[in-house]
C-alpha cells in the first residue's frame, strides 16, 4: 500500500510589484508550497473569506496597497483567520511611519532579502506553528 504524501502547505504571497511577487511565489512552489499571488489587502481577504484553500501563511509586503495597510491585515488576519501565520516584508520601518502604525509584534522581514532567505523563515515560522499545535 502506498503511504499517503502529506499535502503541501498553502501561502499567499500578497505585493503589488508583480516581478517581486511573481519571483518569490516561484521560488516557494520550487521549494514544494501550493502559493496563491495577491496584488492587494482586498485580494487576500477574498481569498480567505472563499476558503477554497486552508490557507497556512500569508506573506505581505508592508507597503502592500488596498483597504486594509499591512499592519491592519496583520491584525484582520490575526481576529479572523488566527491559524493563518502573517510575515510581513520589505521597509517595515518606513511602512509602519507611513501608515501611522507603531512596527507591531510579530514575524517580519525587512528589504532586501533573497527568496531562499524568505522560504527559509517561512518553513521556520511554520515548524514552530506546528508543534505549538500538537
Amino acid at each position: 500500500m502506498a503511504e499517503e504524501l502529506p499535502e503541501p502547505q498553502c501561502l499567499i504571497v500578497a505585493d503589488a510589484d508583480v516581478l517581486i511577487r511573481n519571483a518569490l511565489a516561484e521560488y516557494l512552489r520550487h521549494c514544494g508550497y501550493k502559493v496563491f499571488e495577491a496584488a492587494t489587502s482586498d485580494e487576500v481577504v477574498i481569498a480567505l473569506e472563499e476558503g477554497a484553500l486552508r490557507i497556512d501563511a500569508l506573506l505581505a509586503d508592508a507597503e502592500l496597497p488596498g483597504q486594509y495597510n499591512a499592519f491592519e491585515l496583520r491584525i484582520w488576519v490575526r481576529d479572523h483567520y488566527p491559524e493563518v501565520d502573517v510575515v510581513l516584508a520589505g521597509n517595515i520601518d518606513s511602512a509602519a511611519k507611513a501608515a501611522g502604525h507603531l512596527c507591531d509584534e510579530g514575524p517580519h522581514l525587512q528589504r532586501p532579502y533573497d527568496p531562499e532567505s524568505v522560504a527559509a523563515h517561512i518553513k521556520r515560522l511554520l515548524a514552530a506553528t506546528r508543534r505549538q499545535r500538537l
